[in-house]
This record gives structure tokens, C-alpha cells and sequence, in this order.
């Protein structure tokens, strides 16, 4: 399978290929499983909290392992960024509920595709400043920064916008460029 992520490569654009790759048969299931995979609404504050709600999901150990290793490079990423231990880390946006339900159905589409090879093209970062809850940070954000840096190719031509947020960099990371 292949990805291109010249245009977008935020979170929506990763599940809309998916989703064209699965069908909508394919992609019904995914939400589905999601769904019924229960993630609470409320929002978790740190990793543990993170963990401890995927470690208590209804869903295959794949898919688990898929969305501790997805956190786990945010995690990493944030924890650089702010100079702390990973543990002492703090989501904001990543740790909403419906964040975490979203970044399972990815997982969980992933692991219904099982495609044996991923390529994918350089990533569109975007340009410009977003307002966040650390105030206004410029496009990419540290975070985003951090875990693109390890090696995975970006565009050169930046377009306006945040077309790759931390989640999104995880994504990628984890299921596009897991050597880098």
C-alpha cells in the first residue's frame, strides 16, 4: 500500500486511504470495532492514563501493541520537548477521548489491511502558526518536529497550515517509517 502524504498527512487524510483501501464493507467493520472497543469520553492526562485505558480496550493484542507504540513515540516526543521524564509527561489534545478513539480505528484499520509492504511519499508538514494549548507555537510543532526529525522524510514545499500534528507524526512513525 501506498501513501500519499504530499498534500495532508494529518490523522483524517491517514484514515480516508485507509479507508479506500478497505472499502466501505472493510471500513464499517473498523468503526465498528472501535466502537465497541471501549474508549472512555474523559480526558487522560499522562502516558499511564494512556496505557491503562488501551491495556483495558476490547480489542486484539496487535491492535493494543499498534496504539501503546503510536503513544509511546508521543510520549517520547513530548517528554524531549519539555525536559522531563517520559512519565511526567502531559497530553493536552492527544489525550482526549474521542483523539484516542480515532488514532484506534487507524490501528485498528492497519491491522485488518495487514499490508505486508508500506511505502509512502515525504510528509507535508505545513506552514505557518497554530494556537494550541502551550499558546501560538509555529507549524511544525516541537512535538511534530521532534518525531519527524528521526529520519522520515518531509516536503520541501511547505503548504499553509498544520498538515501533520504530533498524532499524526506518531502515525507515521510507528506504521510508515518504522526504522527511521
Amino acid at each position: 500500500m501506498h501513501f500519499d502524504l504530499t498534500q495532508d498527512a494529518r490523522r483524517s487524510s491517514i484514515a480516508f486511504q485507509l479507508r479506500e483501501a478497505l472499502g466501505e464493507a472493510g471500513w464499517a467493520a473498523v468503526t465498528a470495532d472501535a466502537a465497541r472497543s471501549g474508549v472512555p469520553k474523559r480526558h487522560h492526562h499522562g502516558i499511564a492514563q494512556v496505557r491503562e485505558t488501551i491495556e483495558g480496550l476490547n480489542a486484539p493484542l496487535a491492535v493494543k501493541e499498534s496504539m501503546l507504540g503510536v503513544y509511546g513515540i508521543l510520549a517520547e516526543a513530548e517528554a524531549q520537548v519539555h525536559g522531563c521524564p517520559v512519565e511526567e509527561t502531559h497530553f493536552h489534545e492527544v489525550g482526549e477521548g474521542e483523539r484516542i478513539l480515532n488514532t484506534l480505528m487507524i490501528c485498528f484499520a492497519f491491522d485488518q489491511l495487514g499490508p505486508g509492504r508500506i511505502t509512502a511519499t515525504p510528509v507535508q508538514t505545513g506552514s505557518g502558526q497554530v494556537k494550541c494549548d502551550h499558546g501560538i507555537m509555529d507549524i511544525p510543532t516541537p512535538a511534530t518536529k521532534a518525531i519527524l526529525d528521526q529520519d522520515i522524510p518531509v516536503c520541501e514545499e511547505k503548504l499553509e497550515g498544520e498538515l501533520c500534528t504530533p498524532t499524526s507524526a506518531a502515525i507515521i512513525k510507528y506504521f510508515l517509517f518504522p526504522e527511521a
